[in-house]
């Protein structure tokens, strides 16, 4: 078993370099994409109200289309699914960059949720070539290059967007580009024909989906982490740069430092600490340890009242960064070797639903403070941990 996995780790290095590049991609427009919404809206409620549109509709074609992708990997090879990705990326970023209408940027966000599902089929094209043993740190290597790619990315999207809004996008949709090229031409397959299994409309569906990720021996209880997980994530992602925008007075510019800071952050842990901590603890007791830190962390940044506190509760928040690659390994220890894709799909719907859902939660507290749309992440953050802590605590015993 083990001479098997040997004989195609050499492909790591291959699915990193393509994460990086996918990830840097990404993180050039987050500086900027509220602001591009801003300038098509009259006022800063209305500016956070449409911005939740265009986080929804891509929820919500990410959370439709995640497990039919990840079932299409185990049935046709993970590279071809990586491919179909960035070019829904790039399709993306370009209409983004040329679009002169707020719906025509919602048309063009929904059609990127529903063709990208990178991350998960990278992470089912790890499962494919690490022994169970070794996915929590190969999870976390390439955890540590999407931290890089928000180190790359959010400070190059800043630069750019201070000389035109619509840049970012245009270089984005270039690096998709080259990571289609690199793609095709360098990166290997890594689920051998042996190992694929048929396609069936009827198990691809979300909901299907998600009962069988629910159904997996030993793990099911982590769904509700993933899901209260989620929620905290993206209502971050949500509000980070509107929040720091209109209580610090940050632009572009300086929202892409704070999320480089966020990256370099995630490269240290996940990249460097996960192995050595991985040595002293199993995934499930850094899974809590590291929830544990983020609630705290959330709960921090809800009471920031000056700009260096959020970089000081950034460096704090070290555990947090070391919980998707916890659970990640968990969960694809559980599966089977024919349906990590499906199983990384559903993972990847599951936070496609919250995309969808977690735009309404900030639209109704964006009448309240600034520090409540934060507290609602620390809370999704405890509702994460108080569910699964016990089981967790049984399993590492």
């Amino acid at each position: 078993m083990r001479e098997k996995f040997r004989s195609r780790e050499a492909a790591m290095p291959f699915i990193m370099l393509a994460v990086l590049i996918d990830m840097a991609a990404i993180g050039i427009i987050i500086p900027v994409l509220p602001a591009l919404v801003g300038s098509f809206a009259t006022s800063q409620a209305d500016q956070a109200y449409w911005y939740g549109v265009a986080a929804v509709s891509f929820g919500v074609a990410n959370f439709l289309a995640s497990p039919v992708l990840g079932a299409l990997s185990d049935r046709f090879g993970r590279r071809p699914v990586l491919l179909l990705g960035f070019m829904g990326l790039g399709v993306s970023f370009f209409g983004t960059a040329m679009t002169n209408s707020l719906w025509g940027l919602i048309a063009v966000r929904t059609v990127g949720g529903a063709m990208q599902a990178n991350a998960a089929i990278a992470n089912a094209y790890v499962a494919d070539i690490s022994a169970p043993e070794q996915r929590a740190k190969r999870f976390g290597l390439l955890g540590a290059m999407m931290g890089l790619g928000f180190i790359i990315g959010p400070v190059l999207g800043g630069l750019l967007g201070a000389v035109n809004l619509h840049l970012p996008f245009y270089v984005a949709g270039s690096l998709t580009l080259l990571n289609w090229l690199y793609g095709y031409f360098v990166l290997p397959e890594s689920l051998p024909v042996s190992q694929r299994k048929p396609f069936s409309w009827r198990t691809a569906n979300p909901a299907t989906s998600l009962r069988k990720l629910a159904q997996l021996k030993g793990v099911g209880p982590l769904v509700g982490v993933v899901a209260f997980s989620g929620l905290a994530q993206f209502v971050l992602y949500t509000v980070w740069v509107l929040y720091n925008s209109f209580k610090f007075g940050w632009g572009p510019q300086e929202n892409g430092w704070s999320l480089a800071v966020v990256g370099i952050v995630a490269v240290l842990v996940q990249g460097v600490l996960m192995g050595r901590l991985l040595k002293r603890f199993v995934p499930q007791k850094l899974a809590i340890m590291g929830l544990v830190s983020s609630v705290i962390a959330y709960t921090l940044w809800g009471a920031a009242t000056e700009g260096w506190m959020m970089y000081a509760v950034i460096s704090f928040n070290l555990l947090g960064g070391t919980v998707a690659a916890s659970v990640q390994s968990m969960i694809s220890s559980a599966a089977d070797s024919k349906s990590q894709g499906q199983t990384m799909g559903a993972v990847s719907s599951l936070s496609g639903l919250w995309r969808w859902w977690h735009p309404c939660w900030v639209r109704l507290c964006w009448p309240w403070s600034h520090t409540c749309r934060v507290a609602i992440g620390a809370l999704a953050r405890r509702s994460s941990f108080a569910r699964p802590c016990s089981w967790l605590r049984w399993r590492w015993r």
